[in-house]
């Protein structure tokens, strides 16, 4: 195998870890109290940064970018929604609309260079069009702002690699394997998290609601979604994100809504289910135009 068809078997491979795991990392949850989940998120994102921590260690170390943490705080901003959302619309339904609206930023800002950062180009760029489109048919508000927030999580890393290869930058000569930002990009979600927690039992006069039963599946669901997320970065690496954003994006919502109709009866009658099977032939077609876009 060359090593482009190498680098593609990685990125395909990581893309569909990712996507299984963002769709199932909620699951441990849904059956607990979760209050208002601003204890949950503290939770969440202490997991998250621990399994950073230990990636980091396992990498040796690369050079810190204060930059790179932006996008963990765009993504803790998005995350402070999550647990309403479910709550209100249901775990198929939320991830079905965030995702949605995280795949068309994500990929429309990596496609056409928004932010700073370089367009990327496709060999197909009209299956790369229609992989986006099909990705994104789908369509409450909390789900939307998340979404346009997940979605901006990657452009300070983007922006980093991009003008890594500009000598008259201060990202000159930075790294491009997109694991190397993990630590700083999780720690930015931690930060950010304990900033509004702090902030949470403020406004709560030093009286949070906490909820015990939820920390262990909270730690869980934090563990699942850091190692999705590690596995994104490697599909950004070996893919590119124009190709990797709408499929990992996409993707989830149909796990998560699998796990609505066998195990939580989120969906049913038979309308519903043949709503849920052209869902999922729109996302199908929507992942395979986006990945041959890229062969």
């Amino acid at each position: 195998m060359t090593s482009n068809g190498t680098d593609l078997a990685i990125g395909y491979l990581s893309s569909s870890v990712a996507v299984l795991l963002f769709g199932s990392n909620f699951v441990p949850l849904k059956k607990y109290d979760t209050g208002d989940g601003m204890f949950l998120q503290w939770v969440l994102c202490a997991a998250i940064w621990l399994v950073a921590l230990v990636v980091n260690l396992i990498l040796r170390c690369p050079k810190f970018w204060p930059f790179a943490m932006l996008g963990g705080c765009i993504w803790a901003t998005g995350n402070v929604a999550v647990v309403p959302i479910i709550k209100t619309i249901g775990l198929g339904l939320g991830i079905l609309i965030w995702g949605s609206f995280n795949a068309i930023t994500g990929w429309a800002s990596s496609r056409f260079g928004w932010f700073g950062m370089d367009a990327e180009e496709v060999p197909k760029p009209l299956l790369n069009y229609i992989g986006a489109g099909l990705s994104i048919v789908r369509g409450c508000s909390l789900a939307v702002i998340s979404g346009i927030l997940y979605g901006s999580t990657f452009v300070p890393i983007i922006y980093i690699k991009d003008h890594s290869k500009r000598n008259d930058s201060i990202y000159a000569g930075a790294s491009q394997y997109d694991l190397d930002y993990v630590f700083a990009h999780f720690s930015g979600i931690f930060l950010t998290s304990t900033v509004y927690f702090l902030a949470y039992c403020v406004a709560m006069k030093n009286s949070p609601k906490l909820y015990p039963e939820a920390v262990l599946p909270g730690f869980l669901s934090g563990v699942l979604w850091a190692i999705a997320t590690c596995c994104w970065f490697i599909a950004n690496h070996s893919l590119s994100a124009v190709v990797s954003f709408p499929i990992i994006t996409s993707g989830p919502g149909f796990i998560a809504a699998l796990w609505g109709v066998f195990i939580f009866k989120e969906i049913q009658g038979l309308r519903n289910y043949l709503l849920m099977i052209l869902a999922f032939c729109i996302i199908l077609s929507g992942t395979l135009c986006t990945a041959f876009s890229k062969i």
